[in-house]
């Protein structure tokens, strides 16, 4: 669909993948609500960014932890820009937790950041985008929902539902909302990393690089943009990683 004038939130778009997402949406004519729970001086400066391409920003602070909070965004979305058309559900809680470690707090905020959040989210917009006649939902997953990482458990496992969730929104929104998702590899490297360690990582992509924000925008805009007879699924960004386990 022709994105011009249409009204878009992205969550945890302050920063990195969400604001590359956000910008792409704004490059493309669209409105952008960016939510965010800490990061005020980066949602500050994306918002920024797209005004200075011509497009309406919203600012919203919010902890998608509180479900409550999650729930309110699309109306307040619409309510701000006359409608809403796009949903990217970004935001995810990442944290290192080892097994022995793991306790039910870490687990509970993380799947109602990168599950409960994106479901209630969904739930929410699905009036507004129905009445907008050609809504749009991405999810961002990862490549660890299938190849889980030591240590990371909760997330993983978390991912994994929410391609599940992906799949099943799918089917509850239709055949008016298009529901899929994106799951990136290996895109941002940890800061600081050495040279070593750099070279084991993308000794095991395939394409033998680290891929960008920016492409990974893109294959959101896959979704919203030029898709038009898919649902319900899951584009893998990652340079061909999960296929070199």
């Amino acid at each position: 669909m022709k994105l011009f004038g249409k009204a878009a939130l992205v969550t945890g778009a302050a920063r990195r993948l969400g604001r590359a997402i956000a910008l792409a949406l704004a490059e493309e004519g669209c409105d952008v609500a960016i939510a965010f729970r800490t990061s005020a001086d980066e949602a500050q400066e994306t918002a920024r960014r797209i005004r200075g391409l011509g497009r309406r920003a919203m600012l919203l602070e919010a902890d998608l932890a509180d479900p409550q909070a999650a729930a309110a965004l699309p109306g307040r979305v619409a309510a701000k820009f006359g409608g809403l058309n796009i949903v990217v559900n970004n935001a995810s809680v990442f944290e290192a937790a080892p097994l022995a470690k793991l306790d039910a707090a870490t687990m509970q905020r993380t799947f109602a950041v990168n599950v409960a959040a994106p479901v209630l989210i969904a739930r929410a917009a699905a009036e507004h985008l129905k009445a907008a006649g050609d809504g749009r939902i991405v999810n961002i997953t990862d490549i660890s929902s299938e190849r889980p990482w030591t240590g990371y458990l909760a997330y993983c496992a978390s991912k994994a539902a929410l391609e599940s969730a992906t799949r099943s929104l799918a089917k509850e929104l239709a055949p008016h909302i298009l529901v899929n998702a994106v799951a990136p590899g290996i895109v941002n490297l940890p800061e600081g990393i050495d040279d070593a360690a750099r070279d084991a990582i993308v000794e095991r992509i395939p394409v033998r690089r680290v891929g960008s924000p920016e492409e990974v925008a893109a294959a959101v805009m896959y979704f919203v943009r030029d898709a038009r007879y898919t649902s319900g699924m899951i584009l893998r960004v990652d340079g061909g990683r999960c296929i070199a386990w």
